[in-house]
Parts: structure tokens; sequence; C-alpha cells
């Protein structure tokens, strides 16, 4: 295992900038997640630690030491491809113990490996046959054992659940944070599904345009994002936005939206978070959302329902805003009907309507 760090790198195809000065750090042992929407740099900076990409400014190091000049198979790196890069005329023991061989490692530790390796990944039953007769989950593990037996000192994974249908990418992911905390090997993950993050990671890192927008803890990111950016890509259905303009009085604060109507500021605005009159974006997510009581929260009209079974998924509209709310009890609400709903402030957002940035206090 080993600890990776990121210092300042940046990547240029031609004259075009893709990473601007990135810098992360990732404990030894720690799954860390990169994630964001395509052609933010997430697999360029991966490909960059993996050594297929050059860095052109800037240092990576493993376990301490520097690898930019160093090739990738002295990095003691392994990685995990989005399209499981399988050799289709070599049976799965074959190739899981074909890196190996070329390593000139003893047949007996070779067996020894791809026998844990199979064994930990359900595999036992499948190492005579061809990657043409399994299934794309086995498929998958293959791919992940052809890793784990080479021992290394950092997983990497690219996207490596894209290909799987809806179903199967729930089942690997949870094989895979079960992987990871049976191996305790450090991984860096790469992906584009949000939910994949949340539910894997110890480290979110969230980049856009070749920046890291904010890095942290899951639930951090969630409950405390930087940013309208990482507020609205974290968290699926995402977070509702609302502009309005930040009103002060005394010692007290609300949000005021083209309507007339107001709310009041989150219960995390200070006095110094905004100035009065300064224009904002009001946030809530859906599962925030309640049903008014009686003539309270604010008016919208109903759009669309969505029952899903466990919760029923209300979208409706205010101020020109699109709104969605969760609630696990069922309503007859129909299309065209009045809603008023009512935020829990503890649990609201507030942005500067022109830089993005969270307003918190002090």
């Amino acid at each position: 295992m080993a600890s990776v760090q990121i210092r300042g790198i940046q990547k240029y195809f031609g004259g075009t900038q893709v990473i601007r000065g990135v810098d992360i750090d990732i404990e030894d042992g720690q799954f860390a997640v990169l994630v964001g929407p395509s052609g933010c740099g997430k697999s360029t900076l991966l490909r960059m630690l993996a050594g297929l990409e050059q860095i052109t400014e800037g240092e990576i190091l493993i376990n301490g030491k520097v690898v930019n000049n160093m090739q990738p198979k002295e990095r003691d790196i392994a990685m995990v491809f989005q399209n499981y890069a399988l050799y289709p005329h070599m049976t799965v023991y074959d190739n899981m113990a074909f890196s190996l061989l070329l390593a000139k490692i003893d047949k007996d530790d070779i067996k020894k490996r791809v026998d844990r390796a199979s064994e930990i990944l359900g595999l036992s039953q499948l190492l005579e046959r061809f990657p043409r007769q399994l299934s794309g989950g086995q498929r998958q593990r293959v791919a992940m054992g052809r890793a784990i037996v080479r021992d290394p000192q950092v997983f990497l994974f690219d996207e490596p659940l894209s290909n799987l249908d809806a179903k199967l990418r729930v089942q690997m992911r949870a094989e895979i944070k079960e992987l990871h905390q049976r191996l305790h090997t450090t991984s860096v993950y790469v992906t584009h599904d949000q939910i994949e993050a949340m539910t894997m990671a110890d480290q979110i890192v969230v980049m856009h345009d070749g920046v890291v927008e904010q890095r942290g803890k899951p639930l951090d990111l969630y409950d405390h994002p930087d940013n309208l950016f990482v507020a609205g890509f974290i968290g699926s259905p995402a977070m509702n936005f609302v502009p309005g303009v930040l009103r002060r009085s005394g010692s007290g604060a609300r949000v005021e939206f083209p309507d007339g109507s107001f709310v009041p500021a989150p219960i995390t605005t200070g006095q110094t978070a905004g100035v009065d009159g300064q224009p904002v974006i009001y946030g809530v997510r859906p599962e925030h959302l309640n049903v008014a009581s009686g003539d309270e929260g604010i008016k919208t009209g109903v759009v669309v329902i969505e029952p899903t079974g466990a919760n029923t998924e209300v979208y409706s509209r205010f101020c020109n805003a699109d709104l969605i709310s969760i609630f696990r009890e069922r309503h007859n609400f129909k299309a065209g009907d009045t809603l008023r709903l009512v935020p829990d402030h503890h649990h609201t957002h507030l942005f500067d309507a022109e830089s993005g940035k969270a307003l918190r206090q002090n």
C-alpha cells in the first residue's frame, strides 16, 4: 500500500490546457473517487498517474517517490479499464496469470495468487473459460482479478462499471467496495456517476474544467457544498435552485423571491455571510421540502408526479424555476394542483449569484 500526492499538475494538449494546477492528497489505504462531467480532466489525471500520459508541469508521488519519469511498469500500480481489456484467446486463468509470467514469477506462486484472487472474486469455477463465454460482470471480475494478483501499491479504476446494465452496476459497486475493505489497497477510481462516488468513496474529488472544485468525505460534500457546481452535481435528484435577493433587518435575514414571497435565510447563514440586497441563489434538496399544513411556505404549481413505490417524486414550478420534492408518504397530487412547500431551514443553502460560492457564517 502507498500514499499518493498530486502536486500542481498541469496538462496541455497542444495549446489547450485540460488540467489546471491540481493538488490532491490520497492517504495510504484510502479509496479516492475522481468525479465530474465528461471532459473535466479526471481520466487524463488518472492516465498521468498510471504513466500513460506525460505530465506538462507538476509532480506525482507514490509512497513519497516522484514517479514523473518512471515507466508504467516501474510504478507498481495496476489499472482496471472501462472495456475490460482481456485477451480473447486466453482463458480466465491465463488472463490473470499473464502479467506474472512476464515478470518471471515462479509458477507455483502464480497459481497461489490466481487461486486466491479467483476465490475472492467468485471466479474459481470459471478459470478454464474464455472471455467470450463470460457475462459483462464476470469479465469485469477477471479484469479486477488480473490487477489483484499483482499485489500493487495502488489500484487505478477508469470508469469500470460504465459498460454494465443498471442492476449489475449496483451489484459490482458493492463488490468493489467489499474488495477494498478486504485488501485495504490505496485506490483511485474515476467515474462520471456521482452515485458511485457517494456510495464507494472515502474521499471524493469533484472536478470541473480541469480544476478541483471541492474534495472531502462524501457526506461533507453533500451537506456543505462549496459552490453551485458541487451542490448541483452531488446528489440525485439534484439540489433545487431559485434566484432571489438577501434581505437583512436587525439580526434576522431572509431570502426574497421574484414573486414577492420570502423564506428565512438558512440557519447557518450569519451576519457576515452576504449583505442586504445581494443577489443570491437559494438551494434546497428535494428531501428537505415538506408539504405545508396551511397557507405557509412557498406556492408552487404541480407539473408531474412520479410514484416510485418507496417514494413519491413531485415536479413543480415556482418563479420560473423547476422544483423537485421527494416524499416518503403517498400523496394524491395531480398536474395543475397548487402545492405549498416548506423548506427545512436547517438544511438549506445560499450561494452568491455572481461567483456561485457558498455563503456561510465565518
